[in-house]
């Protein structure tokens, strides 16, 4: 666990908060959550990382995959290009380094806050994004699904298994269209972002980054209202976990919350 706030504005505070699920496995979920100061400008940068098959993907993320983004020389003139860049990039580098990294892989949603005025989001996975604005729960991220990307995943020559009582795989194995690492399925996978823009305005209330551990459970709109009347962020991070957990998520869960206010 733990909070932090901006340099810049004093109305911009963030917590963060993240409990192992019920596997076996070590802990397989990252997080970044800070403020930095950048050619002078603030940047806040946020990201869940949740990794399968083992942690090391998602370890790899958390202490690399920002460095390359600001390391795109487009980074200011074009944000977005900057970042399908380095997402790209970066993938290749996990696939370089399989070997000592292993043959997991890991969702990402990074949201990037410059100067409290204007939010970049980009994804891979169904680690997921939420907005409050007035009251209302927007989404700002698209959790890949095999089931919704059949098509493209069956012209590079995969398959999505639908068995009853499970959930649509790739291959048979991974319930996520898209991914860093897993280079056994890389090529039947993709690791190409999508990517929303957001203004941050005076309707904004705070923004929610959480693995799929919350979402499987709890709606957009359920996950606002639960900690709207919350005002410590990293207490509201805290308590939406264990809401998901009173609702029977028994994965990792990681949740960072951002607050204006």
């Amino acid at each position: 666990m733990g909070r932090g706030k901006s340099k810049v504005s004093k109305n911009i505070v963030h917590g963060f908060h993240c409990v192992k699920g019920k596997s076996s496995h070590p802990m397989e979920d990252y997080v970044v959550a800070e403020f930095k100061k950048v050619h002078g400008h603030e940047l806040g940068l946020f990201a869940i990382f949740d990794g399968h098959l083992g942690h090391d993907v998602a370890k790899y993320l958390q202490t690399h995959l920002f460095d390359n983004i600001l390391k795109e020389k487009e980074f200011w003139t074009d944000t977005e290009k900057a970042i399908r860049n380095a997402y790209r990039s970066t993938d290749a580098e996990i696939l370089q380094q399989s070997f000592q990294l292993g043959k997991g892989g890991s969702t990402a949603v990074t949201g990037i806050l410059i100067d409290g005025q204007k939010l970049v989001v980009a994804n891979v996975g169904d680690s997921r994004a939420v907005i409050s604005k007035s009251g209302g729960a927007k989404q700002l991220s698209i959790d890949h699904e095999p089931s919704r990307e059949k098509r493209d995943i069956e012209s590079r020559g995969g398959f999505v298994s639908n068995i009853p009582g499970d959930v649509p795989r790739v291959d048979g194995q991974l319930a996520v269209a898209r991914a860093f690492g897993d280079k056994s399925l890389k090529i039947h996978l993709s690791s190409e972002p999508d990517i929303e823009h957001e203004t941050i305005d005076d309707e904004t209330e705070f923004i929610i980054f959480a693995s799929d551990g919350i979402w499987k459970v709890m709606s957009n709109e359920e996950a606002v209202e639960a900690i709207r009347s919350i005002k410590d962020p990293q207490a509201a991070a805290k308590h939406l976990i264990e809401t998901a957990i009173s609702k029977k998520s028994k994965d990792d869960i990681s949740c960072i919350v951002v607050k204006f206010q």
